[in-house]
Formats: C-alpha cells, structure tokens, sequence
C-alpha cells in the first residue's frame, strides 16, 4: 500500500506527518509524505519556530512526485489540519489527478476544525471550506464527534443521533465515518468511544478515558484506521485494531509523564495490536 500523507510536519513531538508516518510504516505501508508546515513544534506550546510552506510550493512538491509516475501506485490521499483555504485547493486538485492515474484509489480526510471543550481553533473560512469543498471529495472522514456536528449542523450525543448525523455526513460525499471522542449520557463512567458507519452498517468501540490531552493522536488515529479499513475492507476489524493501538500508544504515553506522544517507544502495539476492544454493532 502507497499512502500520499499531505499535513504537517514538527521537528520536535509528534503531530500531522510526524505522528502519523512511523506507526503506517511500522505496519507495511509505503508513505510519500508531503509537508504544509515544518515547524520546530506543534502550535499548542503558545511559541514556534519555522514556515508555513507556500501552497504553491506543495503543489511543486506533489508535481514531482507526479513526475516520478507515482500516482498509479497511490492507494490513498491522507489529509489532516489544513491552516489555510491554499492548502485546501491544493488537496483537491491533488485528488483529482491521483484518482484520474488510479481510479481505485480513495481520499481519506481528517476534517480537524476543533473539539467539545475548545470550540473551533482553526481560521473561520476552513470550517466552510471543508463542509462545501473538502468533505464532498472524500471516501473516508475522520471528525471527532464536534467536528461531525460542525458538518452536519447537528448536534449529536446519543448513538441514535450520531448515527443520524453520520448519515446526513455519508449523504455530503464520502462513504465511511470514522466519528471520534464519542462521548454519549448513558455511557459507563470514565470511559469515551469511537463509531464507524459505512454502507454495510455501525460499529461502536469503547476504552477507558484516560487522563490527559495528547497532541497528535488523532492524527495517528486517522492514519491506523485508514490504514486497515483500506486494506481489509472491514469496519468492525480496522475500528478495534486502531483503537487497540492508540490506547496502548496513549497508556505508555501517560506512564512517561512527558508531553508528546511516546510514539516509537510503543510501535510494537501498532505491528501487533493487542485487541482487547471489540467493536459492537448497533446498526
């Protein structure tokens, strides 16, 4: 499997490319990673160093790869916070082209807009572009359950209404979504869930909560579950392996008590995913 990754990139930590690129190639995957920022850290330190790179420069990026008759290999188009409407432009045209080369190919995007506590972080014309421009393209979304509501002008908390928001979300464009940080009143204390909903029907996987706010897992999350969906074709399979995987990458993270994601430290747990979550379905 070819991934063509289009996000970010920190030299110190792990968020964007810098988390999602290891754990795909610990598990076999090939990835063409192309950058939107290279910064010294990612933004939630309040202070960073380094660019913001140029939309018209990844867009020369992704033309040399072009030039390399690549595309036909490309399998997937990941995409993942995108910082200005450019980059945006730049990933649709991108898909475009992928998809022309390789017409089995899929887009994969992580629709990053905000989450429950914080609201939307992102520039107010992103939210609007990704709602009319983005999401239309994809195959896959990955929006955590805010996000999803965002898209959809819903308001989801129960699995009944998320169920009904992923369904408006399907109805936009893509095919399967990936809604995390599923939070639901009735659900057991201390605990947050994922959902998948594709044509074939719902899963739902449950974990503990833990602890703390780890910058980056998202996009790891992202990156697995395409990964595996795309691969094996089953929901329920790629749900609990990825959910298996970032609860053990974010136990170890926690253990540490650093920062950033203990992402090498716990590679073994993407290469052999402990499966202790089982995806329930409820539809």
């Amino acid at each position: 499997m070819k991934i063509l990754s289009i996000q970010s990139a920190v030299a110190f930590g792990h968020v964007g490319n810098s988390a999602a690129v290891f754990p795909l190639q610990r598990i076999g995957v090939e990835v063409l990673p192309v950058y939107t920022v290279n910064f010294s850290n990612h933004t939630g330190y309040g202070a960073w160093r380094g660019p913001m790179i140029d939309p018209a420069n990844v867009s020369e990026v992704i033309a040399g790869i072009e030039d390399r008759g690549v595309f036909p290999q490309i399998d997937v188009v990941l995409s993942g916070y995108q910082g200005g409407e450019g980059i945006g432009d730049v990933i649709i045209d991108t898909v475009a082209r992928v998809k022309a080369a390789n017409p089995n190919a899929i887009y994969a995007c992580d629709p990053v807009m905000g989450n429950a506590k914080s609201g939307c972080f992102v520039a107010p014309a992103i939210p609007i572009l990704l709602r009319e421009r983005v999401v239309p393209v994809a195959d896959i979304i990955t929006p955590n359950q805010f996000e999803l509501g965002f898209l959809t002008d819903t308001e989801p908390d129960t699995i009944e209404s998320t169920l009904a928001s992923a369904d408006l979300a399907r109805a936009m464009g893509p095919s399967t979504i990936l809604v995390t940080s599923v939070e639901r009143p009735d659900r057991e204390d201390d605990t947050i869930e994922m959902m998948v909903v594709t044509e074939a029907g719902a899963w739902i996987v449950q974990t503990p909560r833990l602890p703390l706010k780890a910058n980056g897992s998202g996009d790891v999350t992202a990156a697995l579950f395409t990964a595996h969906f795309t691969r094996t074709g089953n929901a329920a399979d790629a749900l609990a392996r990825t959910a298996s995987s970032v609860f053990d990458l974010l136990t170890k993270t926690l253990e540490s008590g650093e920062r950033e994601l203990q992402l090498v430290e716990s590679q073994e747990f993407y290469a052999e995913p402990r499966m202790q979550f089982s995806a329930r379905q409820v539809r």
